[in-house]
């Protein structure tokens, strides 16, 4: 089955019960059983929603995974794989991540005796001078979030599973219709599917999807105890975005590539990062390793002032602190989505002040390019 028809046809195409070609709502709390312990699979939604059911069984197919898992956040389905973790444990993590992941290892799980060390992992020097003997998980993200950098996954799994780490990879930026992890490796992949897989700014909500029975009934405890589901309208709206993926990343990245090439060369622009370009360090392994580039560009105006004279001026760009959606998106990460991280690291790692992110949508990019020539000449 090729990607576009296993969207539509993947998972549960039709609700068993009914043969309805939309799978129900399930709005329940609890399941009547026809005695004590005996049920029709459900007992409590916590546990199981057959409408969650239908959503996870989709996403773990076009992950190419085992087993798949929808929490009410990226956040909590990051902190659900972090919670199979124990005190004393440590984890290597790429430097540039998201700045609620480098919250959360940072202030949360510190505070549970969890150790963490950032490095950067495009480089293999870098994972042979981290590696300590309570190493027990190697998380990435790639691309990165903001400055797109790309990790080889197949050669970094080969790393990690030789010295028997779990491995990690948020695959948030490319979707499984770009890139699929696990069939390069990977042991977990999480998502974000608020972003590309809900689509359309209307849903919170992450993914997680493993490659063994073993880490599924481990992460199911984990969800269970824990109790960070996701709701039956949200596991919905996911199942609805996902039908138009395959449309909407090609749409993104037609449009990503035309406004890269624009920014390339720009007077206003001092760097630009966007792994579609052949002048990304990393392009031609974002060619072997995904299907496509994505639709996230970051570049950097100089200053805060130029970035708040650039933003103050679109139309089109909406100031927010998402991505993923069919509405173009920017934000300032210093000051937006990473203003966690201390401006000391924010500075080491190149994620400057005067650096925009763009997540941009599914409009006429000719639209696009022509607002952000006009913000840019300010």
């Amino acid at each position: 089955m090729r990607r576009k028809t296993k969207l539509i046809h993947g998972g549960n195409p039709f609700d068993p019960h009914t043969g309805a070609v939309s799978i129900p709502i399930y709005q329940v709390s609890t399941y009547k059983q026809d005695d004590i312990g005996v049920h029709k699979g459900y007992e409590y939604s916590r546990t199981g929603n057959p409408t969650r059911h239908a959503l996870e069984r989709y996403v773990a197919e076009l992950e190419e995974g085992v087993r798949g898992f929808a929490f009410s956040s990226g956040m909590a389905a990051i902190h659900a794989v972090f919670s199979l973790l124990s005190s004393g444990d440590h984890i290597i993590l790429t430097d540039d991540v998201y700045g609620g992941t480098y919250r959360i290892v940072t202030r949360v799980l510190s505070r549970l005796g969890i150790e963490v060390t950032f490095i950067d992992t495009t480089k293999q020097e870098e994972l042979d001078k981290a590696l300590r003997p309570n190493t027990k998980a190697l998380f990435v993200e790639t691309p990165t979030n903001p400055l797109l950098k790309v990790t080889d996954i197949a050669k970094i799994s080969e790393w990690a599973k030789h010295r028997k780490l779990l491995f990690i990879v948020d695959n948030t930026f490319s979707t499984p219709y770009w890139q699929n992890p696990i069939a390069l490796g990977a042991d977990i992949v999480l998502h974000s599917a608020t972003k590309y897989i809900g689509g359309h700014s209307d849903v919170v909500a992450g993914l997680a999807v493993v490659n063994s029975e073993k880490l599924g009934e481990e992460l199911h405890f984990v969800q269970n105890a824990t109790g960070a589901v996701l709701g039956p309208q949200d596991s919905w709206l996911l199942m609805r975005g996902l039908k138009t993926l395959g449309l909407r990343m090609e749409a993104h990245e037609e449009n990503a590539r035309a406004i890269a090439s624009y920014l390339s060369g720009s007077d206003a622009v001092l760097c630009i990062h966007y792994p579609g370009l052949p002048s990304h360090p990393q392009h031609e392994l974002a060619k072997q390793q995904a299907r496509g580039f994505g639709g996230i560009i970051s570049f950097d105006v100089g200053s805060a002032d130029n970035a708040s004279r650039v933003i103050k001026l679109l139309k089109y760009f909406t100031l927010a602190e998402s991505l993923g959606a069919v509405e173009s998106l920017i934000s300032v990460p210093a000051q937006m989505t990473h203003a966690s991280i201390p401006s000391e690291r924010r500075a080491q790692l190149g994620i400057t002040d005067g650096l925009i992110r763009i997540s941009v949508g599914i409009e006429d990019y000719a639209d696009l390019i022509e607002d952000l020539e006009q913000g840019l000449r300010a």
